[in-house]
């Protein structure tokens, strides 16, 4: 275990296995570039190191040049890359292989293919010693890849956290809290909430409703609460932003919990974004979606035995449900594939008794919680 500045790292990918990773990717090189002169263009600073042992292992003859970039504050992304220093000659004609450390976004790859366009390169590939699939946005083709890791921060072999880490030989990933997350849908009447308080207890989980907070923030005229009824009052919908820094305030009240359930959050896949880097903030991540699945016309006719005794207007008409249904599905449909592609959605038949149910929700949390 390390510590660099505020944030704790620890091993997770050792010097030996960096070493065979550059020697794979030195080999397809050679094989590719056989009795050819490419330009090796490094993006510094972070491909100092996979640069040097790179162009060790060239067999044949080849330039060097780099380009230094930035994109990083901390942990993050900035998403902005600006061009620190340019090239110091022509590229023109020239077969370059672009030897980046680590490619997560694309961002800083989308900056570089400006400028190896307006260089009139031949063509490039690019070589990179990490890459993160789950965080990649581009459809720049990443030919050679040392190791393909999960979307953690890491630190080490030329990756830094604010300026420290770059010269440590082996890679360590940030010491993540062990909390378990979720985000918990279900359309109208399929029992989430009775589902949720189970689990909740279960688990010694804390339920965050979105509804809830903000009920609580605008009654209390909290500053947050203020902000969100202007806009309320306008008509108009409450910025991300005041939504996310309400749920920020309710993590924050219960930092070293066992984790969340996260009910009526995110609904869009931005706000799904500005979760996952809240969550990132404290050192996790969601854990899973859980969705519970139960057929519409089973729906309607829990919704509608259900207004017999609520007084709620909207379990009473037929029309009004299936509506409500309809926006849900409308709603959680690209949330579903959000998670998908992270391999975090889990659906969970909702149909059975109370019982019944939890036990399926049970064998989802229990699972999660081995990993």
């Amino acid at each position: 275990m390390i510590k660099l500045h505020d944030l704790s790292f620890e091993p997770y990918i050792s010097e030996e296995e960096i070493d065979a990773a550059i020697t794979r990717v030195a080999a397809r090189l050679n094989e590719d570039y056989q009795g050819e002169s490419p330009v090796f263009l490094g993006v510094l600073n972070g491909a100092f190191m996979f640069a040097s042992e790179v162009i060790k292992r060239f067999n044949g003859d080849c330039e060097v040049s780099f380009v230094k970039l930035g994109s990083y504050q901390g942990t993050e992304s900035t998403g902005n890359v600006e061009t620190l220093l340019g090239l110091n000659h022509s590229l023109k004609g020239r077969k370059v292989i672009l030897l980046e450390d680590i490619v997560d976004t694309g961002n800083t790859l989308n900056t570089i293919n400006g400028i190896l366009e307006k260089e009139e390169v031949a063509g490039y590939e690019v070589a990179t010693l990490f890459y993160k699939p789950e965080a990649y946005k581009r459809k720049f083709n990443i030919k050679y890849v040392g190791l393909e890791i999960p979307n953690k921060f890491i630190v080490g072999y030329g990756l830094d956290y604010d300026g420290l880490g770059r010269n440590l030989r082996q890679v360590y990933k940030r010491k993540e809290n062990n909390m378990t997350n979720l985000v918990l849908f279900g359309p109208p009447g399929a029992g989430k909430g009775t589902q949720a308080t189970i689990l909740k207890e279960k688990y010694n989980l804390v339920h965050i409703s979105t509804g809830d907070v903000f009920r609580y923030n605008i009654k209390n005229q909290t500053e947050l609460g203020l902000s969100a009824k202007a806009f309320i009052d306008r008509g108009e919908l409450v910025p991300d932003t005041v939504t996310i820094n309400m749920l920020n305030a309710e993590v924050v009240k219960n930092e070293g919990c066992n984790g969340f359930i996260f009910d009526g959050f995110p609904r869009t896949e931005a706000q799904a974004d500005a979760l996952e880097e809240l969550l990132q903030e404290k050192g996790t991540e969601v854990s899973a979606m859980i969705a519970l699945e139960v057929e519409d016309h089973v729906l309607v006719e829990r919704l509608l035995e259900r207004g017999k005794t609520s007084g709620r207007p909207d379990d009473a008409d037929e029309t009004v449900i299936r509506n409500r249904i309809k926006v849900y599905y409308d709603e959680t449909a690209i949330l579903k594939e959000y998670y998908k592609k992270q391999g975090k959605y889990y659906g969970v038949d909702g149909v059975g008794s109370i019982d019944e149910i939890t036990a399926r929700l049970s064998a989802v949390v229990d699972e999660l919680m081995k990993k």
